[in-house]
């Protein structure tokens, strides 16, 4: 018996050997590099320098983000980023971090990132003997029968010390007696077991019972030590142990095997008879609590059961000592060691440990940048731990990258990030292992893409268009541009500037200022549509980042007449600049005599510049008229002997603005006698005296005669001007030399409606052809004769419902025309030029045709055109006219015929 006890510590002394071996090939084959440290040291003591040991240079461990990679416990080891020292950051306790271990290695992973390195480092804490031996029991009780033969071996309780290595139990001592001794077993890793050995015959007569001190007595320096108390008494003959049938007991269990499932029934006979020879089983001395808890024992059939979880992963064997004792007075026991194998069975999942940086990753990486570090991990055995990872969403881009290093995965970029199209990702890491069925773990972590500056600035019109009122105060803001930028933070900060530049075309960039943070823009100066009516200019929005972006759009401005210039007095004019005129006619001229025209214009445009006269002032109302829209002073009747010979006439000449403007002018009529009458007076003067008498008879004859002539010529006048037609044609349409800028009325009529021609001079001749419903204008016969053919607008465009009001620019247009190759001369950007500027009035006219064509018809060579509109068509212009421009600078008008 004893010679099979020595072999069976021989051989758990190989196994810890090997077990030694293998623990130190693993060591060297996962660390770079290994530091020694004893447990028990203080919070902060330096282990190593680990940036020295593996040449990693101080000033990059913050940049590169040096540090240990742990669990989610309070790690044992803390690295200073500062100077790469490996320190203590809590005090260890080797029996809490490694119990049972002979060797407690802890291997630590540290990460370098830009580029990503890992290096492992192994810390090996060295037992100290910090604490005794101590025994499960103050004192121990035993029953030994007088009849044992020198030589039997009872086991006594084992001392148990936390402290590992030479550090543990090493030897038991008993205080001196002659019938005792003691004898140790090494049981391997369960440690060394006391037995007392018998080695003189009791005698129960001589001592009753046997007080000893059992000593046990580690192997520090100086050795502590712990002991009990062991009473021996001596009973009487039962003198045969039990016996086990076999020599060795194992058996193969099943990891996770059900509660009450049988393991093993162990058997031992007694020779002895009667309670002597009666046998019950214990668990030995030296079973723990732990083992109990998973294993139950039948003290009367032997049978071992499960009583707790088997794990696999926990402890892969267990050897259990069972002692089977007779009932015996002095019962005599046997032990034996139950090997129970525990059989891998695939219940754990992979584990899934990731290592991500801390910092986003920016979109401009290149394709291949690890973002994180895949660690898994399988705690069960052979195929049941052998684990394959993917990625399970295909469309991130990402991709697993197998280490060199088993289990170890690296995610990757596959393709390049727009962080504009997506600025965050979850990266689903799937772990399958490769068991029947298998068993996976599925884990995510978060990718952060950062911003790069790689987006300019858009605008949010290209080109803008604005309208800007003339005589703007200056240094107030007149317009605004916006632009966004897709980039984020200081990316997408914008600032605007207007470049400068000395070419004509940037000229104008000098009065105008822009706030670099919202783009508002203000005008510097006042502006003057007389002067300048539009000008463009560019404005650079610009980002913060670095480098940064830019672009540019073009401002297109419009300057909007303002009522602001007073009418100008042409004609008259005297010598001292007044406008003041002297006229002469002849007293026999008729009814509708044209005595002059005044002549005014206006800087203004529009309604703005449109002027109209009225008689402020006149001697004789009777007398004279003026026509509002010419100018012309005519008169309403022939002149008697009775009328004054000098006639004053005062003309007010308003311009037709919200609040408009005026000028005067004077114009001072003078009668005379016709130049028969001056010849006549030269005659009677000539004469001698003494002819007087016949020659006044011969004169008086002459005035009567005349001035019948005369009567009859004012009653054949009144007649004819009473029966002329309705169809007019305007007689002062050869005055060519016409070059004011005034509108002028002709009226006519037609069936049943009254119809105006409003337009420049050009248009006065247009006449109106009978059968077209009285609305198809014709160019007037000068004209026709000049251009040598005669332009008719077709039935189509007879309508002209489609039209735009002006003082320079009276534009119609007509949609759904067909393109007809004898109007492409009728330029339609004169249309657009008319509303730009200043268009007040736009008539839309739909045809049901998805494209219609625009047409601008009766343009002259100045881009003058004129329509013929009804009385309550004006009248409806003229009330839209009051919309305030600034509101409403498109006002649209249906014209229905």
């Amino acid at each position: 018996m004893e010679q099979r006890g020595c072999g069976a510590w021989l051989e758990g002394r190989q196994w810890v050997v090997l077990l030694v071996a293998l623990i130190f090939f693993w060591s060297g084959a996962s660390a770079q590099i290994k530091y020694s440290i004893s447990e028990e040291v203080k919070e902060g003591t330096v282990v190593g320098n680990i940036a020295k040991d593996l040449g990693i240079e101080l000033s990059t461990l913050t940049e590169r983000g040096f540090r240990i990679v742990s669990g989610s416990t309070e790690p044992l080891f803390q690295v200073n980023q500062n100077d790469g020292i490996l320190y203590v950051n809590r005090k260890i306790d080797r029996e809490e971090v490694c119990e049972r271990s002979s060797v407690c290695l802890i291997n630590l992973k540290t990460v370098l990132e830009n580029p990503l390195e890992i290096h492992y480092v192994a810390v090996e804490v060295v037992d100290v003997n910090d604490h005794s031996p101590s025994f499960p029991e103050k004192e121990k009780r035993l029953e030994i029968s007088e009849s044992a033969l020198p030589g039997a071996r009872f086991q006594l309780p084992a001392a148990r010390d936390w402290d590992g290595g030479q550090f543990s139990v090493q030897q038991y001592k008993f205080s001196h007696s002659e019938h005792f001794r003691v004898e140790v077993r090494d049981r391997g890793k369960d440690g060394k077991m006391p037995f007392l050995i018998l080695q003189k015959q009791l005698d129960r007569e001589a001592v009753r019972s046997h007080q000893l001190l059992l000593t046990a007595i580690d192997g520090g320096n100086p050795p502590r030590s712990g002991t009990i108390e062991i009473t021996v008494d001596v009973l009487d003959v039962n003198d045969n142990p039990p016996l086990f049938t076999k020599d060795v007991y194992s058996v193969m269990l099943n990891e996770n095997s059900p509660l009450g499932t049988t393991v093993i029934q162990v058997n031992a006979t007694d020779l002895d008879d009667g309670v002597n020879g009666h046998v019950i089983y214990l668990f030995g001395n030296d079973v723990n609590s732990n083992i109990q808890k998973l294993f139950d024992l039948d003290a009367k059939t032997g049978q071992i059961t499960v009583r707790g979880q088997i794990d696999f992963e926990i402890q892969d064997s267990y050897e259990i000592d069972i002692q089977a004792s007779d009932q015996g007075v002095a019962p005599l026991t046997t032990d034996k060691s139950v090997i129970i194998k525990i059989v891998d069975v695939n219940d754990n999942e992979p584990e899934i440990e990731v290592t991500s940086f801390s910092s986003a990753i920016p979109e401009d990486c290149r394709p291949g940048t690890t973002v994180a570090l895949i660690s898994v991990n399988d705690m069960d055995s052979g195929l049941n731990g052998k684990v394959i990872c993917s990625i399970n969403d295909e469309d991130v881009p990402f991709k697993l990258m197998p280490s060199l290093q088993d289990n170890m995965y690296s995610v990757v970029t596959k393709s390049q990030l727009d962080r504009e199209k997506q600025a965050h990702y979850d990266v689903i890491i799937l772990a399958k292992d490769s068991g029947q069925p298998f068993l996976s773990s599925v884990t995510t972590f978060s990718v952060v893409v950062s911003d790069v500056n790689d987006n300019s600035p858009e605008f949010s019109l290209s080109p803008y268009t604005f309208y800007v009122l003339e005589n703007n105060n200056p240094g107030s803001s007149v317009f605004s541009v916006s632009a966004s930028d897709r980039d984020i933070n200081e990316n997408a900060l914008i600032s605007y500037h207007i470049p400068r530049g000395i070419d004509d075309e940037n000229k104008w960039a000098y009065f105008l200022n822009i706030n670099s943070e919202n783009g508002n823009i203000l005008a510097l100066k006042s502006f003057d549509f007389e002067t300048l009516k539009t000008f463009h200019f560019q404005v650079v929005a610009t980002d913060s980042g670095t480098p940064s972006q830019s672009s540019n759009v073009t401002i297109n401005v419009f300057i909007l007449d303002q009522n602001d210039n007073v009418p100008v007095i042409l004609y008259p004019v005297s010598g001292n600049s007044s406008a003041e005129g002297l006229e002469e006619i002849p007293r026999n001229v008729n009814a509708g005599h044209l005595v002059t025209k005044v002549r005014a214009y206006d800087a203004d445009i529009g309604y703005n510049g449109w002027l109209l006269f009225s008689l402020q002032e006149v001697t004789d109302h009777s007398l004279f008229a003026l026509d509002r829209y010419t100018g012309q002073i005519r008169t309403l009747r022939s002149f008697t002997e009775t009328d004054e010979a000098e006639h004053k006439l005062v003309i007010l000449v308003k311009d037709n603005g919200n609040v408009s403007l005026s000028a005067t002018a004077t114009v001072i009529i003078n009668v005379v006698e016709p130049k028969e009458a001056f010849a006549a007076s030269d005659v009677k003067s000539s004469v001698k005296d003494e002819e007087e008498n016949s020659v006044t008879f011969y004169l008086i004859i002459t005035l009567g005669s005349v001035s019948a002539l005369f009567l009859i010529s004012i009653i054949v006048l009144i007649v004819m001007q009473c029966s002329k037609p309705t169809d007019y044609s305007s007689k002062y349409l050869q005055d060519v030399n016409y070059d004011g800028t005034l509108c002028h009325s002709i009226q006519y009529r037609s069936g049943d409606k009254r119809y105006m021609l409003v337009g420049p001079r050009m248009s006065i001749g247009s006449t109106i052809v009978p059968g077209s419903n009285g609305n198809t204008l014709v160019l007037p016969e000068h004209m026709m004769r000049a251009s040598g053919e005669v332009r008719r607008l077709p039935s189509y465009y007879s309508s002209y419902t489609s039209c735009m009001v002006l003082i320079n620019y009276v534009a119609c247009t007509v949609q759904c025309i067909p393109s007809l190759s004898q109007y492409k001369h009728m330029n339609v950007g004169i249309l657009e030029l008319a509303l730009r500027s200043n268009m007040l009035f736009r008539a839309e006219y739909g045809c049901g045709t998805n494209n219609p064509t625009p047409l601008t018809g009766g343009i002259n060579n100045r881009g003058k055109v004129g329509f013929i509109f009804t009385h309550s068509e004006i009248q409806q212009l003229f009330n839209r006219h009051s919309t305030d421009i600034r509101q409403k600078p498109f006002q649209t008008v249906k014209i229905n015929n």
